[in-house]
């Protein structure tokens, strides 16, 4: 036990500057039991030794919390990281089986038909020219253009999705050989 006379009391102001630290800190800690003290009158004096093996131990406790703390944001932001890669490796698995498509990949599907019902309607002139020529009134050359633009429709109206198409665009866009092509290259093209 400690005797009297190594007892040194010491106030708030003075444990700050001894440990670095602001007064209301000091205050703070006394107050959710860091740091014990004794009141004398009004104010709180503290043991200078005593509070210094406090601080010190309170700060090493602290430094424990945030190192606990670091390790697991740095798990939490691995878990999250590995969850991403996973993500990412069933959107790609997906989308080369054909059940996800790029809009990259809609696009120029799309452009394709927009391009073939364009060249369709471009060519109407050509191909009805000598026949709604010789139509022997408007009704006529009305009701030539009409099925020609009906057969036009009916032709994108049969236009099938092709799943294989969407794979071959995406296995072209990646970078990626099929197995007809692995074959021909581990083989030769002889």
């Amino acid at each position: 036990m400690k005797s009297e006379e190594n007892v040194k009391l010491i106030t708030s102001k003075e444990v700050a500057r001894i440990v670095g630290i602001a007064e209301r800190t000091v205050q703070t800690l006394a107050k959710e039991g860091y740091l014990t003290y004794q009141k004398s009158g009004q104010y709180n004096r503290y043991n200078l030794y005593e509070v210094v093996q406090e601080y010190m131990s309170y700060q090493a406790q602290k430094e424990d919390r945030t190192f606990a703390s670091l390790e697991e944001k740095k798990l939490h932001e691995e878990t999250r990281l590995k969850k991403a890669k996973a993500d990412v490796a069933e959107l790609e698995l997906n989308e080369l089986r054909g059940n996800l498509h790029s809009a990259e990949d809609v696009e120029m599907i799309t452009t394709d038909m927009v391009l073939f019902v364009r060249s369709g309607l471009l060519s109407l002139p050509g191909r009805l020219a000598v026949d709604v020529a010789e139509a022997k009134d408007a009704a006529e050359a009305s009701e030539i253009i009409k099925n020609e633009v009906c057969n036009l429709l009916e032709e994108l109206a049969n236009y099938e999705y092709d799943p294989e198409e969407y794979r071959r665009r995406v296995r072209d866009r990646k970078g990626w050989m099929d197995d007809k092509e692995s074959d021909r290259d581990s083989y030769g093209s002889g």
